[in-house]
């Protein structure tokens, strides 16, 4: 009943006028970031953050709007995976296995719309779990203490790390200068500045939208320029759009099971959408076995990975909104923009923000019907949008960027903060060293400090205080075994990229 109660609170939020207008526009430019190559849901909600403090959104209205995007960019990555064989982001990576050929045996209507009912069941269903699962793990929350919380900031470091790059090393490094940038500012025990320089500009610490945006949007644009400079062509033509019934039925249990899978995936922190729809595709593969044709252009090669990462997406925002650390990227965004707005996730924010928490559940789940809406009958529309020429797409991208992170600050020094950090997402980018430990360190280096400081006093600096709980204990060999893992995990990870040959 207390679920029923709070989500009735969760519409009463949802369904005003101007929330449900957030939602749709969320869901309309989230599709349209998906469907070109490159920019993903992570790059998306970085870049259009800004546009919330420039709209003067409150929390519930600025989450509804950010979310919207982040499922509508998972919806949209399919098309050009489709389409053109390459994926619009990381997790749309399977679907090109069975996606492409499908398309080029001229069904690239059928795949289109396929794909769209695996991703609306994914995101679905994940939403539902999200809403029973969300409340029992905030109680569980409560019986965290800073050992607690120390061991989980590394798990999030550890398995982030592990997934978002083919290098352990790289991970590691990319996450230390993450926890070197949390660092700088005046510190709040002892009141002394910190790798300031001495300018009093960095005395209040480094603005984490600045980073994100940087990091993101501004150096996206450099490698664009570098990499698509020149625009984008389709691959495949499309013709008539219809939806195929038959394959949606010989598909259903495929879409019930890799959506479970994935909402598991994305429970974990780190592991997100790419390994739900890389575990949804194996499992299926597994149980089609030799000849199943995975990989040849059959349906069930494409609502395994579709409904698989849309609701590891779904997953990923558990513990976000329970325990404050992000499952994925895309939420380690959202969680600075939570951050920003004053909204402290955790188990506390179920009972002193309810209408945040339920005012979004509800907002998703109306968003799953328009992006269903919206990716069935709308489908030719937004593959027009892949023939977007480079001139357009990038001043807009990076007027976004300036014109949003100035409104917020007002300050220049942000803005040569934001270039600076855009000069060394590139770097790092080319580097291959991935950004996302760097953004994860910048968000939970100043928590995970405190949480180990506590632990200290409490303690009188005894360092076993840190495994003195099951809880502890588990997310510490959970850690080593995020990080740890990978490494034999990666030979199996590429092998399903080789049947596209």
């Amino acid at each position: 009943m207390d679920i029923l109660a709070n989500l009735a609170l969760g519409f009463s939020v949802a369904l005003s006028p101007y929330t449900l207008m957030l939602a749709v526009c969320g869901c309309f430019l989230g599709t349209v970031i998906g469907a070109l190559p490159g920019l993903g849901p992570s790059n998306g909600v970085a870049i259009l953050i800004p546009i919330t403090f420039t709209l003067g959104l409150d929390a519930t209205s600025a989450l509804v709007l950010m979310t919207s995007v982040y499922y509508g960019a998972m919806y949209g990555g399919r098309i050009s995976s489709i389409l053109l064989n390459i994926p619009g982001d990381e997790p749309a990576l399977m679907t090109t296995l069975d996606g492409y050929p499908m398309a080029k045996a001229g069904r690239a209507g059928d795949a289109l719309v396929l794909s769209g009912v695996a991703s609306f069941v994914g995101a679905l269903l994940a939403t539902i779990g999200l809403m029973l699962l969300a409340p029992s793990l905030a109680r569980v929350a409560f019986l965290f203490g800073p050992a607690e919380y120390f061991a989980l900031y590394l798990l999030a470091f550890c398995t982030l790390g592990g997934m978002a790059s083919n290098n352990q090393a790289k991970s590691a490094i990319a996450a230390c200068l993450g926890l070197g940038i949390a660092m700088i500012g005046v510190d709040t025990s002892s009141g002394l500045p910190r790798l300031t320089g001495g300018n009093l500009h960095l005395y209040d610490g480094v603005d984490f939208l600045v980073a994100i945006v940087g990091l993101f949007a501004i150096s996206e644009v450099f490698l664009f320029i570098e990499s698509h400079g020149k625009g984008s062509s389709i691959g495949v033509t499309l013709d008539k759009v219809r939806i195929p019934w038959a394959d949606i039925f010989s598909t259903k249990w495929t879409m019930l099971r890799s959506s479970g899978v994935g909402f598991i995936a994305g429970i974990l922190p780190g592991a997100g959408a790419s390994l739900g729809s890389f575990l949804a595709y194996m499992t299926e593969k597994s149980i089609a076995g030799e000849k199943g044709g995975f990989g040849t252009g059959v349906p069930k090669g494409i609502a395994a990975p579709e409904a698989g990462n849309n609701a590891a997406a779904g997953g990923a925002l558990v513990p976000m909104l329970t325990l404050g650390v992000p499952g994925s990227g895309t939420t380690a965004v959202l969680l600075a923009l939570l951050m920003t707005l004053n909204i402290t996730p955790g188990p506390t924010l179920f009972t002193e923000r309810p209408e945040v928490v339920w005012g979004l559940i509800a907002s998703l789940l109306i968003a799953n019907f328009v992006l269903l809406l919206m990716n069935v009958p709308m489908v030719k529309i937004f593959v027009k949008i892949l023939t977007v020429p480079a001139w357009v797409l990038l001043p807009g991208v990076t007027m976004v960027s300036f014109v949003g992170i100035y409104s917020l600050s007002g300050s220049y020094f942000d803005l040569l903060m934001m270039v600076g950090f855009g000069v060394l997402g590139y770097i790092l980018r080319k580097l291959d060293i991935p950004t996302v430990p760097v953004i994860l360190g910048i968000l939970l280096g100043g928590h995970m400090e405190n949480a180990l400081r506590r632990a200290m006093t409490l303690s009188d600096g005894d360092v076993m205080y840190l495994f003195s709980s099951p809880i502890a204990i588990g997310f510490w060999i959970a850690a080593i075994a995020g990080f740890v893992a990978p490494m034999f995990l990666r030979k199996i990870l590429t092998k399903p990229q080789a049947i596209k040959g």
